[in-house]
């Protein structure tokens, strides 16, 4: 397993050894050892989530209120991907920053999203199918969201993209999520009762 740092403090890139022959392919895109030895410390799954997309479909930039906060490992089953990172905790020595990684079926990069990063992605060809573990249960009233498309963020959707959920077209700019309070604090995201309320 090979691993990489991301811009996005405390993200990371896990790119798994591929097993190929006649009866097709096996590859285990997350392993405990590495993770722990890149993060620092498990990674506990209390769910998993799984989503199609056709090619253009953005989803994100999304968050969870922290505490309870929620952190995940994403990888790409079937298709292809554009997996984005956007540092949205205030206070962090990355604010504002993002990160980008393509992940798709043949190479099964992963990318671990800390708490209280946002993250989104477009998918780059029809049914692209993204795969997730994350660390807590979905509550709605605990999910925000960032517009993809702030162009204070600039992010590198290719031409095409921008097809979006009713709720990420509403969502606010990264400025104006920071005004209304809903941005998680960086100190929030690493204090240890997180991380051991998890």
């Amino acid at each position: 397993m090979q691993t990489r740092k991301l811009a996005v403090e405390g993200a990371f890139e896990f790119v798994p050894e591929t097993y190929h022959d006649h009866r097709g392919l096996f590859v285990a895109p997350f392993q405990e050892p590495a993770f722990l030895e890149t993060v620092g410390r498990p990674f506990s799954v209390a769910q998993t989530n799984h989503s199609t997309s056709a090619a253009g479909v953005v989803r994100g930039v999304h968050f969870t209120r922290t505490p309870p906060g929620q952190d995940k490992y994403v990888y790409c089953p079937h298709g292809r991907a554009l997996d984005v990172l956007v540092d949205v905790r205030v206070g962090s020595p990355t604010f504002g920053r993002w990160d980008a990684v393509e992940v798709d079926s043949r190479a099964f990069r992963s990318v671990y999203v800390p708490l209280g990063v946002g993250h989104a992605f477009v998918a780059l060809q029809d049914e692209t199918v993204m795969a997730y573990m994350v660390s807590g249960t979905y509550v709605a009233a605990d999910e925000f969201a960032v517009h993809p498309m702030d162009p204070g963020l600039g992010l590198p959707w290719p031409p095409g993209a921008g097809h979006l959920s009713e709720k990420d077209a509403s969502a606010p700019t990264l400025a104006e999520a920071r005004e209304l309070g809903l941005l998680p604090s960086y100190v929030d995201c690493l204090s240890p009762h997180v991380l051991e309320a998890r």
